[in-house]
Parts: structure tokens; C-alpha cells; sequence
């Protein structure tokens, strides 16, 4: 039987690598997106060439009955799901005495309570199986702050507490969940940031660069491997350093 992983926000950047990452290991891969289904396509087409099969999932994921849907979709389409990687999100950044009400509850509906809605549609079919892994993409900034992001540090924080308590009420399942927190990778988020300003981030960066999605994907990968399966609870920052 093939083992199926569910990736929320495949359609570009870190979501797309890891797409291609787990198809390179064998996965078929559910590939949701919001707004973007022609770079989703292109996504599905290139993880077909690879020989895996795909399934578009198109879905807004703060609401709780899409994500339902799209989950009962992947799995009427693909099979059962052995892998969900929560990875879709955005940004509202702007200074918090600017900060409007809608920029925050907007960051926290589409980060922290999406990784929610599709982690509870998902585990009951891990615990039947009694297997499976859940491997929710953070930030460092949900460990450390960043000026003019409280939304979207509060979300990413949130969702490394909502990863820890969800890891130990299904261990004893043999289900895995763990937390990837990148550093500043190179995607269309952190594109419309100008040379000098990346220059002065790399700057402080032990290893000198900024991430490439592939070093994400790398991890997640991992994750799902056996040589990870006593692995979880655990937030694995892949940040070159940044945070040491």
C-alpha cells in the first residue's frame, strides 16, 4: 500500500519542497493551496514525474469544515493519510501599536488555528492505524520574538504548544508529532525583503546565508523516516545557526 502525506500550502516556497521531498520518498501526496492552483498544478505535475500520484486540495483552512473536506477528499482520492505536514501560513507584519484587530485575528486563523482544524481531522485516522506523523512548520520566531510580528509569533508559538500536548496525547499510538522551525529562508515571503536587508540578516547568521527550502524539506523528510520514529515532541530549528 502507498503511504500518503498530506501537505497544507504546497502550491510554492517551503510547502512545495517538501511536496517534492516526500514524493522522492515514495509518498503520494495530497496538495492543498488556497488561492494559487495554477502553481499547485504545477506542483502536482512535477511529483507525477517523479511517479507518485496527486491530488489538488483546494481550501481556505480557517474554516474548520474545509479542512475536514479536503482531508476526506486526500483520503477518498490517495488512501489513508500517514503523514500531515501543516506548513500553510501568512504574515500581516506591521508594529503592534499599528496593529489592527483583523491583522492579528487573521495571522492567528490561518496559522495557529488551521494547524488545529487539520491536525484534529487527521489524527483519528492516524490512531485507528496506529501510526502515522504530524510535523507542524513554525518559525524561530515562535521561540524568540520579532519586533513587529507579535501576530505571527504568537501563532507560531502557539503551534509549538499545540504540538507538544497533541505529541503526548497520541504517543502511546505510536504517532509522532513534531515541530520545524525555520530560520529566514529564501521564499516568495522573505523575496520582497531589499539585498541590504538580507545581507544584514546573513550577517548574523553563523553559517553566513540564508535557508533554501530544501533544508526544510531535508528535515521533514527525515521526520518521516523510521530514524526518526523515537523522535517527538521535539521543535528542530533549522535556521543556520540563528538561534544558538
Amino acid at each position: 500500500m502507498n503511504k500518503v502525506a498530506l501537505v497544507t500550502g504546497a502550491s510554492g516556497g517551503i510547502g512545495a519542497a517538501v511536496a517534492l521531498e516526500l514524493a522522492g520518498l515514495g509518498f503520494d501526496i495530497g496538495v492543498h493551496y488556497y488561492s494559487s492552483r495554477e502553481k499547485a498544478e504545477a506542483v502536482a505535475e512535477d511529483i507525477e514525474a517523479l511517479g507518485r500520484n496527486a491530488v489538488l486540495l483546494q481550501a481556505d483552512l480557517a474554516d474548520s469544515a474545509a479542512c475536514a473536506e479536503i482531508v476526506e477528499k486526500c483520503v477518498q482520492e490517495l488512501g489513508p493519510i500517514y503523514v500531515l505536514v501543516n506548513n500553510a501560513g501568512i504574515t500581516r507584519d506591521t508594529l503592534l501599536m499599528r496593529m489592527e484587530d483583523d491583522d492579528f485575528t487573521s495571522v492567528i486563523e490561518a496559522n495557529l488555528n488551521a494547524c488545529f482544524y487539520m491536525t484534529r481531522a487527521v489524527v483519528p485516522l492516524l490512531l485507528k492505524a496506529k501510526a502515522g506523523r504530524i510535523i507542524n512548520i513554525a518559525s524561530v520566531v515562535g521561540i524568540t520574538g520579532n519586533a513587529g510580528q507579535a501576530n505571527y509569533a504568537a501563532s507560531k508559538a502557539g503551534i509549538i504548544g499545540l504540538s507538544k500536548s497533541v505529541a503526548k496525547e497520541v504517543a502511546k499510538r505510536g504517532i509522532t508529532v513534531n515541530v520545524v522551525a525555520p530560520g529566514y529562508i529564501v521564499t516568495p515571503m522573505t523575496e520582497v525583503l531589499s539585498d541590504a536587508v538580507k545581507k544584514e540578516i546573513s550577517d548574523k547568521i553563523p553559517l553566513k546565508r540564508l535557508g533554501q527550502p530544501e533544508d526544510v524539506a531535508g528535515m521533514v523528510g527525515f521526520l518521516t523516516s523510521e530514524k526518526a520514529a523515537y523522535i517527538t515532541g521535539q521543535v528542530l530549528a533549522v535556521d543556520g545557526g540563528m538561534v544558538i
